[in-house]
C-alpha cells in the first residue's frame, strides 16, 4: 500500500467513487443530499454561534454517513443473492433502523435548538 500523499489521494478517490455510486443508485441518499443542500444554509443562518451551527449541520451529516453504510450493507447482501435469509433481513433492517435513529437525532437537535425561539 502506498504511504503519505499517494495513500491520501487513493483514499479520496475511493471515497469519491463511493459517493458517486450512492448518488447514482440510492434514491434515499439523493433525497437526503437534497435536504442537506437546502437545510445546511438555513442552519448557518438560524444557528446562534458555531456550536449550534455544528449541531444542526453535523446531525444531518451523520444521517448521510449512515445512509452510505446502510447502502453498503445492502449491496453486500445483494451480492450473495436475492433469496431471503433471516440474518440478511435482520442486517438490512438494522441498517435502516440506524438511519432512522439518526433522523430522529436531526429532529431532536433542530427541535431543541429552534423550538424555544418559536415558542
Amino acid at each position: 500500500m502506498p504511504r503519505g500523499p499517494a495513500r491520501i489521494f487513493k483514499a479520496a478517490l475511493w471515497s469519491w467513487q463511493g459517493l458517486k455510486a450512492a448518488w447514482l443508485h440510492e434514491s434515499s441518499f439523493r433525497l437526503e443530499v437534497c435536504l442537506f443542500v437546502v437545510l445546511a444554509p438555513l442552519a448557518l443562518w438560524l444557528g446562534q454561534g458555531p456550536v449550534e451551527q455544528v449541531l444542526l449541520i453535523g446531525s444531518m451529516l451523520l444521517v448521510l454517513a449512515m445512509e452510505l453504510a446502510n447502502s453498503a450493507i445492502e449491496a453486500v447482501i445483494e451480492r450473495y443473492g436475492p433469496e431471503y435469509h433471516v440474518l440478511a433481513g435482520r442486517a438490512k433492517d438494522m441498517g435502516s433502523a440506524a438511519v432512522f435513529v439518526l433522523m430522529m437525532n436531526v429532529l431532536l437537535c433542530w427541535g431543541l435548538i429552534l423550538a424555544p425561539r418559536i415558542l
